[in-house]
């Protein structure tokens, strides 16, 4: 394990039994409900006020087993015919409501509704009314969680610390690529010169329903390819292995099921690889059912692992005891919180032996893995209401005891973060709740570049202090950052800023404005120095920025009427053949379409020589446009995308939907010399 640095003597404290977890559990629900007791009596004294005749009602629905937010959930007060639906965070808020006593009707697709009779409501001291529905059936729920919008196991796909293999779509496997596309998992044989589709098989073994199933990542530990999804029919996390045959066969072997929820995130992915172990992040949210319902086994609420076997689901095996619960040295808000475990598995002969770290924190996450540890920042939405600050953990993944540190603000996403030999860097926003899921798209303001240094992290009593944030000039609206080499570089997807600013995390005193002439959507090292991808107007540009005391950029190579098919890190792909030489890939679409990539095929993956950092287009390879029945049985819309560009030695390939295509380079272009599609249902090659 990579050492990067000493944290403090001083690491949070495991609970000593089963019966300590659950006294600090109580507390904070009494806690909670003697303050939320108080904040009602206050309300229903200064309500009488004649100057309060308007009122806003807000608050937060939830799932009342898991604590999940609801989203698209109803909202009506019958009285005045008010009314409105939650947003992705399962938040409401219906404004400029005549003061006075209501009754509020809430719900939601299969649950069972509620009436909260008698509810108060005016302007001064507003308290969220939050309510947690029961599920009537898992029928409807998977309809309410739909999503928006040569080396074995040689990473070929763009990752975001050297030596951490991330989930994805596609990995290489001897001479074997394996794939996995809505629901199967496939190997193509690209040996010896060759191209042919080799196997496919469903993830789901016999007697276990794929519905409401979303499989999201693919990692290779050995000759192992392990499948990492989401049931929303058995609230956990599932982890498939197929045994992958030096002739590309697949064999299946088993089916874990974890519980936990949600691990989605629009911009990262839970599943790493580091020195051959599985490491993977799942929260586990202690919903108010957790907090206050008496007759529960402690066992029952903790992180564990159970093996499918044939048509039954197997008991569940713990993972985690209290023992390995740790907390922070510091109040937490008794609800809103979550258990954020970080599972490290052991991978042989088709089984997992897992152990799980838990930190008991605010439920709001985003996390970042090094080669020596995970990072998970929690926070919740009561930070912005002054109760509760945001805590950074550490969770050393060789398993020693985590520690924690107080913080103020949040992440943008998980490229907003950056492990240095003697302290881990990040981009922080002024925004008090973590932006996971979808949220990370939305435009955040303020930043700061916040520099802990490893020794600080101890008990979680201690508080980042101010003279540690340096405030850095900003867009308006920054959604776009990352790391690359010894600078962090930010920028805007929104039209109204083309800029590109950049500052030396080692010496963050100067700070770099480069105008860009087209938005900011993208930002990938390539080799010593950065491209940045951006729209303006109708095209697509790609700009190199030579990195040094002050960035510098390049001459920008357009792409009229074409525009980014895919917006996550892996979409893109870089392989250097010298000092400011090599070559990049990017699946693009014609401009105007909609995130084509989430049901149909790509258009296209583009090529881009890289000469000195003059960039020079090399051509395109284009998919089928014949549409494909696959006769779909699970994770029907590409979230992770579709397609990628893949380089294996001087061989260079595109993933399409359905397709591998292979391209050669000849005098300056590339064009295409094989294809083949692995569609269940259209299995052919051509040359």
């Amino acid at each position: 394990m990579v050492v990067v640095g000493q944290p403090n003597a001083s690491v949070m404290t495991p609970f000593a039994s089963d019966s300590a977890l659950v006294d600090y559990l109580k507390d904070l629900s009494d806690r909670e409900r003697k303050r939320a007791e108080e904040e009602r009596e206050r309300r229903r004294q200064d309500c009488t006020s004649p100057s309060d005749s308007v009122a806003v009602l807000s608050g937060r629905l939830t799932d009342a087993e898991t604590g999940e937010p609801l989203i698209g959930g109803n909202v009506f007060l019958p009285a005045v015919e008010r009314g409105a639906a939650t947003d992705i965070n399962g938040d409401y808020s219906i404004i400029g409501i005549p003061a006075g006593v209501y009754d509020v009707h809430y719900s939601y697709a299969g649950y069972e509704p509620q009436t909260l009779s008698k509810v108060e409501l005016c302007n001064r001291h507003p308290s969220p009314v939050d309510v947690a529905l029961v599920s009537g059936g898992v029928g409807e729920v998977v309809v309410a969680y739909e999503r928006p919008f040569g080396v074995t196991g040689q990473s070929i796909t763009n990752n975001q610390v050297d030596g951490v293999d991330e989930g994805g779509i596609v990995k290489l496997m001897g001479d074997h690529l394996v794939i996995l596309r809505r629901g199967r998992l496939f190997t193509v044989d690209i040996g010896g010169g060759v191209l042919v589709s080799v196997d496919a098989a469903d993830l789901s073994p016999p007697g276990l329903d794929p519905q409401a199933a979303w499989y999201d990542e693919l990692l290779i530990v050995g000759r192992t390819a392990i499948v990492i999804g989401y049931s929303y029919a058995r609230f956990g996390t599932e982890v498939i292995l197929f045994d992958v045959g030096v002739d590309g066969h697949l064999t299946y072997r088993s089916t874990y099921h974890l519980r936990s929820n949600d691990y989605y995130s629009w911009q990262g992915y839970a599943g790493r690889v580091v020195e051959g172990r599985l490491v993977f992040y799942t929260p586990l949210v202690l919903g108010r059912r957790t907090l206050t319902h008496q007759n529960e086994k402690v066992e029952d609420q903790l992180p564990a692992l159970r093996l499918w076997s044939g048509d039954a689901d197997g008991a569940f095996v713990p993972v985690a005891s209290a023992t390995d619960v740790f907390r922070p040295a510091r109040d937490l808000i008794g609800i809103d919180l979550a258990l954020h475990t970080i599972t490290s598995c052991a991978v042989s002969d088709g089984a997992l032996d897992c152990q799980a770290t838990v930190a008991i924190g605010p439920r709001s996450r985003e996390f970042y893995v090094s080669r020596s540890a995970v990072y998970a920042w929690g926070s919740g939405r009561y930070s912005r209401r002054g109760r509760g600050r945001p805590v950074l953990y550490r969770l050393p993944l060789d398993g020693s005891p985590p520690s924690a540190v107080g913080v103020t603000g949040s992440p943008i996403n998980p490229f907003s973060f950056h492990e240095a030999s003697d302290a881990l860097l990040v981009a922080v926003s002024e925004w008090p709740e973590t932006r996971w899921t979808w949220n990370s798209e939305r435009p955040a303001q303020k930043l700061s570049l916040l520099r802990i240094p490893h020794s600080a992290f101890g008990d979680g009593s201690d508080e980042a202090p101010p003279s540690w944030y340096r405030t850095l000039p900003a867009p308006a609206a920054i959604n776009v950052n990352r790391f690359v080499g010894d600078h962090l570089l930010y920028g805007s997807s929104y039209a109204s800023d083309y800029r590109l600013l950049g500052v030396r995390w080692d010496d963050p005193s100067t700070v770099s404005t480069l105008p860009m002439g087209h938005t900011v959507e993208r930002v990938e090292q390539m080799g010593e120095s950065a491209v940045v991808v951006g729209e303006n107007g109708s095209d697509l540009h790609f700009t190199p920025v030579r990195l040094g005391g002050r960035l510098r950029s390049e001459r920008s190579h357009r792409l009229r009427g074409m525009a980014q098919s895919e917006s996550r890190s892996h979409g893109f792909f870089y392989r250097p053949t010298g000092d400011e030489h090599g070559m990049l890939g990017l699946p693009v679409r014609h401009w105007g379409a909609h995130r084509e990539w989430l049901n149909e095929g790509s258009a296209s993956v583009v090529y881009l020589q890289n000469e000195g950092l003059d960039l020079r287009r090399l051509g395109t390879l284009d998919a089928d446009s014949e549409p494909v029945d696959d006769a779909c049985i699970a994770s029907c819309v590409d979230w992770y995308g579709n397609a990628r560009p893949l380089f294996l030695g001087d061989r260079v390939f595109a993933l399409m939907g359905y397709e591998i295509v292979e391209g050669r380079i000849e005098t300056g272009q590339i064009r295409e010399v094989e294809r083949t599609s692995f569609a269940p249902a259209h299995v052919q090659t051509t040359r």
